[in-house]
């Protein structure tokens, strides 16, 4: 059984009485992470007491079956120990008034006539999930506009949440944006990035600009460099068809680690206000050195997983996976240096990677302090020891950390590392989460401050651009990398060639 979770002693208020319309309901990522963000939702008591679920899917099944699908999906999630919801129990009373409140129905979401039996369903604020193939993400927001489902009157709201990857390149993004939007207000839209709902990431801000001893070291001057890492032991598993058509940039920088990059590099904002914050994140991205010719080169490094063995289990090479071409140029790895030109970053490197099969599961951002004057310590061990590190982690274990110098016991002087730190789950006593809660919830109450916007995703894709016209260009080689190793040497090199190395995985 879950207990209640202590952060929520003082729970916040429920959410306005809405329908959560989740096209897509008997998809992965509802079972896998939806689901369960409202099953935390209710034992939180953040759901209101009006509240339905409309799932929307092309499986001709009852409303029952899917209840029960979805009930066996949570089970084997919460069991999963490996997993993102991994816990003791599933509170079955909770559950029970979850599932409850769904219904189903199957059918073509860009239908006219279907569309008008999913408003016979809705009455007063409706929240719509698009929890389906990006290619579907333009065509369903227009059904909404021409059927009057996104018209709001009368009080009521409308909003959509319209799930990633937001666009292939620069120019597919901006013509989504401008579909999306001339349906909906930008206020309607929620583009969302699951990352910001991980507490790690939400707590940057309170920690940088809620802690005095830390935003003044917060600059070029004080920082040496940082390194974001979103590194995962799984493949490609089933997604074949997916990721060999987008690979690891698409389908990860542009989106999560430029959202992580942003609030580690962003400007103070002037209140916590939706756009206030926004603002600051979109000056980070416009200010992000364009990777063009020769420092494209040596800033930019793609690999490919070979065979190998990733947690005592074999894996194939990437090309043999099912549903890969055998001959496939798509990367499964990406390593970046990115230099971020305005006052408070110019000269501090940023290295990014990220990559599928890798040596562990690890999601974090780690940031160097320049090393303290050595010349009291000439001599002694002290002149080995490593600089200071910070290091917020978001995943498997949301915490954060550290790293210092301390003396050593006994009449010499000799310093060793030593960690502070804590774990959100230690501390807090919090419940498994997926990182949809706040997301989910904060779509209910129209607060976007988590989500991006429509500059910052075009912002975002002006970077990579030149990237991936290169790449499909061949003008950058292919590494490769055994499953269950680090990533390729190449990547190493991109740090070697400022004196750096990565931290171990």
């Amino acid at each position: 059984m879950i207990g209640r979770p202590q952060r929520l002693a003082t729970p916040g208020k429920p959410a306005p009485p809405c329908t959560l319309v989740i096209f897509g309901i008997t998809g992965d990522l509802a079972k896998r992470l939806l689901m369960p963000a409202l099953y935390n939702l209710a034992r939180w008591g953040l759901l209101p007491e009006e509240f339905a679920i409309l799932g929307i899917g092309r499986q001709a099944i009852t409303a029952e079956a899917l209840r029960e699908q979805l009930t066996e999906a949570m089970q084997g999630f919460v069991s999963d120990k490996a997993g993102e919801f991994s816990s003791d129990g599933v509170d079955q009373e909770d559950w029970g008034r979850v599932v409850a409140r769904l219904d189903y129905l199957a059918g073509d979401a860009t239908s006219p006539a279907f569309l008008a039996e999913i408003g016979g369903r809705i009455e007063g604020n409706a929240l719509f999930y698009l929890a389906v193939a990006a290619k579907l993400f333009g065509p369903i927001v227009e059904a909404l506009g021409t059927s009057g489902l996104a018209r709001e009157e009368n009080g009521r709201w409308r909003r959509v949440i319209i799930e990633k990857p937001f666009g292939h390149d620069l120019a597919s993004a901006e013509g989504l944006n401008r579909d999306v939007l001339e349906v909906l207000r930008e206020d309607q839209v929620f583009r969302i990035d699951h990352f910001l709902g991980k507490e790690t990431v939400q707590n940057i801000m309170a920690f940088r600009f809620g802690n005095g001893f830390f935003e003044p070291m917060w600059n070029r001057d004080r920082i040496d460099h940082v390194q974001i890492t979103v590194a995962e032991t799984v493949g490609v598993e089933k997604r074949g068809v997916f990721y060999d058509a987008t690979g690891a940039m698409r389908d990860m920088v542009p989106n999560h680690l430029f959202q992580l990059l942003t609030m580690i590099a962003m400007e103070p904002p002037t209140s916590f206000a939706p756009d206030a914050v926004r603002d600051r994140k979109e000056e980070v991205l416009a200010s992000v050195r364009p990777l063009l010719g020769e420092a494209l080169g040596a800033s930019a490094v793609r690999g490919q997983y070979a065979a190998g063995t990733v947690r005592e289990k074999h894996v194939r090479d990437y090309r043999a996976e099912p549903d890969v071409a055998p001959n496939s140029a798509t990367e499964t790895y990406v390593a970046l240096r990115l230099e971020i030109d305005n006052w408070r970053w110019a000269g501090v490197p940023f290295y990014l990677r990220t990559g599928k099969s890798m040596t562990r599961r690890d999601t974090e951002i780690a940031i160097q302090f320049k090393q303290a004057p050595l010349s009291l310590f000439r001599g002694t061990s002290v002149e080995a020891m490593v600089p200071n590190w910070l290091v917020l982690q978001l995943q498997p274990d949301e915490g954060i950390s550290l790293q210092f110098g301390a003396k050593v016991p006994g009449p010499e002087v000799r310093l060793d590392c030593v960690t502070m730190g804590f774990l959100y789950k230690d501390h807090f006593k919090v419940d498994p989460s997926t990182g949809y809660e706040t997301l989910i919830y904060d779509a209910m109450i129209g607060d976007t401050t988590l989500f991006q916007r429509a500059d910052s995703i075009e912002e975002g894709w002006r970077v990579v651009q030149p990237v991936l016209d290169a790449w499909a260009a061949n003008a950058a080689p292919m590494a490769t990398y055994a499953a269950g190793s680090p990533g390729p040497a190449e990547a190493d090199d991109l740090l070697a060639r400022d004196g750096r190395a990565w931290r171990p995985l």
